[in-house]
């Protein structure tokens, strides 16, 4: 894939695959695995206590079963995107 939106695609889909699968499954980010993600390329976000954490977790994890999955990051990503565009 080249620049532009086929490039952010493609780092979108590397950044999740760098941290998805330390704890097990590949195709998802764990609460752990999400912790680490958002602590490494997004400082200040992620919070340092655990209730934040799982907080946020939990709103990431629409279908409620206990791990972020590709789908769910990318809502996630758009959503920042916008908060970063206003």
């Amino acid at each position: 894939m080249s620049g532009g939106l086929l490039g952010a695609i493609a780092i979108l889909k590397k950044t999740f695959d760098k941290y998805a699968g330390s704890d097990g499954d590949k195709g998802t980010l764990s609460k752990k695995e999400l912790t680490v993600m958002l602590k490494a390329e997004i400082p200040g976000v992620g919070g340092d206590k655990q209730e934040e954490v799982d907080k946020f977790f939990k709103m990431l994890d629409e279908d409620g079963d206990g791990v972020v999955d590709f789908n769910e990051y990318i809502v996630f990503v758009a959503t920042l995107a916008m908060l970063f565009n206003n």
